[in-house]
């Protein structure tokens, strides 16, 4: 396929275009193979980092949160042993924060949404990636330009700006239109062809697009058409099957190759990306680990097939050496053939000739360590995370129309409820290591404290019998029934409840109660508000709270806004529902 390096999205001049064709021609094929992978860096040692780049002459690299000096650091001995500038992209989807674990929050896609202001998106994605530019990232894996269709899903949730296409196109674009204020810095949207349409995961499962041509076209197709436009350099293949459009381009397929997910999909890659939306920047891989990819073949067939189908970067080495000899032998032995490599390399050099990287000093391609300082967490950036914080608030379901305002002299005594998502095994990990984010439901309390109130929060019967057992006493079934006290003496500890809907992922977990706290039961017996702060989908699940808010994360400006927003009454709870909250059930109404 002709790849014209001096169109959409490289617009290189000759000179420039000499530097690609004249760098590929003189690489050897060891290094033409290690352009092709992206690396996931496990070690900050300046001795492995030189080694993973010397070794395998990688074409770019993502890394694991850390610190932005130690990021700078490590961005710095990566370049320097590079031959070939690399890629170092990070996840800004909400924020510098995706960048390095001390940059700022800004909004994740959905709150961005809820405010219905797509200049939000442009300030996201410029603040963001101002701050992973400081530390020497070069490229974002965003925006998140899927559509969240199935409430049930929750490997995109609040990642996503809407439901709603039009909102989730102009978002996208905007992002990228920020993201290119900060010279030298590239976007990888994802995931393509569209995530939000099945439940599940991909990290864990198949994940299937079913719509049809018709529907994807004037959905998922009319925001990927306008990216291009717009000149996104690159595009994430997910590991999502579109079967209804592979028949059609390709209908004499059989079900197998129908049924294979787009990173190796040549239809999907090829002819519908490439030949049809006419994308000609670089596509990379989602990660090579997620279930979606690994159990279509085995690794060596997987790997190879990638890049055949269209992608021109592998996201990540499972073994570096082992995924290495693979992608080296599959070229040399002709399963990928020369003319492709060339393709796949064009692409890859081509947009880091249109970054500018071959014509940077390491001192350019990763800044001086000064600069961290003023750009990092500046003031700016706090003011626009607070003003989106509070543009976003969602009043969707207000049945008690008598509940707000709240205020002290109103409802003296607040019981907040903590109600958790379902830890992940990762979760308990970083228990046991010491790292736990803030209990919002704490910094709620005091918050409310500080107002006047007299907030506590409540202990469930499951979490009673747990500090038992940790004591070293034997816990008390009996327990379990506490929570069938009398309505009344229920009632009289408290004025009004706060059910904090503290969950990220998967559905909550309301533990063994029935009759206690945790399921509020008792919306007729005392005034309920129920806050979601993060999946937006909670209605499905307590469909009859009577005050249901969408808050979209837990950070303390979001709860300042908050706390703010419900003394002032209902007119101050601006945002609009990005999505269908009530998930299409009518009993949620």
């Amino acid at each position: 396929m002709k790849i014209d390096l001096r169109a959409n999205p490289f617009y290189l001049t000759e000179e420039d275009c000499n530097w690609v064709h004249e760098t590929i021609a003189a690489m050897s094929d060891e290094e033409k193979v290690g352009q092709l992978f992206f690396q996931l860096t496990s070690s900050q040692k300046e001795e492995d980092l030189v080694e993973l780049v010397e070794t395998y002459h990688l074409g770019g690299c993502r890394y694991n949160p850390a610190k932005a000096r130690d990021v700078w650091k490590q961005n710095r001995i990566l370049q320097e042993h590079s031959k070939i500038p690399l890629f170092i992209a990070c996840n800004t989807e909400a924020g510098g924060d995706g960048a390095c674990s001390d940059g700022t929050y800004i909004g994740n896609g959905m709150k961005i949404g809820a405010t219905g202001n797509h200049d939000y998106a442009e300030a996201l994605g410029k603040m963001a990636n101002e701050e992973a530019a400081a530390i020497g990232c070069n490229m974002a894996f965003a925006p998140v330009c899927d559509i969240y269709y199935n409430p049930a899903n929750t490997e995109i949730s609040t990642r996503a700006f809407s439901n709603d296409p039009e909102l989730v196109q102009k978002c996208s674009v905007e992002y990228v239109r920020g993201a290119h204020q900060n010279p030298g810095f590239a976007c990888v949207a994802k995931h393509f062809p569209g995530n939000g349409v099945d439940y599940r995961d991909a990290h864990l499962s198949n994940h299937v697009n079913d719509f049809s041509v018709k529907q994807w076209e004037e959905t998922y197709g009319k925001v990927y058409r306008e990216l291009i436009i717009n000149g996104v350099e690159g595009i994430m293949g997910g590991h999502i099957m579109l079967p209804e459009y592979v028949k059609e381009l390709a209908p004499d397929l059989s079900k197998e190759e129908i049924w294979m997910p787009a990173t190796l999909n040549k239809t999907l890659m090829t002819t519908l990306l490439r030949e049809k939306l006419g994308f000609q920047g670089v596509v990379v891989t989602d990660a090579s680990h997620m279930v979606a990819m690994t159990n279509q073949m085995k690794r060596k067939e997987m790997l190879p097939r990638a890049i055949n189908a269209g992608c021109d970067m592998f996201l990540f080495f499972n073994d570096p050496k082992e995924d290495f000899q693979t992608m080296l032998e599959a070229y040399q032995k002709g399963i990928i053939s020369k003319e492709r490599m060339e393709e796949a390399l064009t692409r890859i050099l081509g947009i880091k000739a249109h970054l500018m990287l071959h014509k940077k000093s390491v001192t350019e391609l990763v800044p001086q360590e000064d600069v961290l300082d003023r750009v990092l967490g500046n003031e700016v950036f706090r003011k626009k995370q607070s003003e989106i914080s509070q543009k976003s608030l969602t009043l969707v379901k207000y049945k008690d129309k008598e509940v707000l305002p709240i205020s002290p002299e109103k409802y003296k005594k607040i019981m907040i409820v903590h109600i958790k998502g379902q830890e992940t095994g990762m979760a308990e990990l970083f228990k046991l290591c010491g790292i736990q984010g803030e209990n919002p439901a704490e910094i709620l309390k005091e918050k409310l404290c500080r107002k006047g109130f007299d907030a506590f929060i409540y202990e469930s019967p499951l979490e009673a019998m747990k500090k038992k057992a940790l004591a070293g006493e034997k816990p008390d079934l009996n327990l379990y029934f506490a929570g069938k006290n009398a309505i009344s003496e229920f009632c009289d500890q408290m004025d009004l409840v706060i059910t904090l809907c503290d969950v990220m992922s998967g559905r909550p977990s309301f533990g063994m109660s029935k009759g206690g706290g945790e399921i509020p039961w008792y919306v007729f017996e005392v005034p309920v508000i129920a806050v979601g702060c993060g999946q937006p989908t909670m209605l499905a699940d307590i469909p009859q709270v009577r005050t249901y808010i969408n808050v979209y994360d837990s950070k303390e400006n979001t709860l300042d806004a908050l706390v703010e927003a419900l003394l002032k009454g209902a007119e101050a709870f601006p945002g609009k529902d990005p999505i269908d909250s009530f998930c299409g059930l009518e009993d949620t109404k």
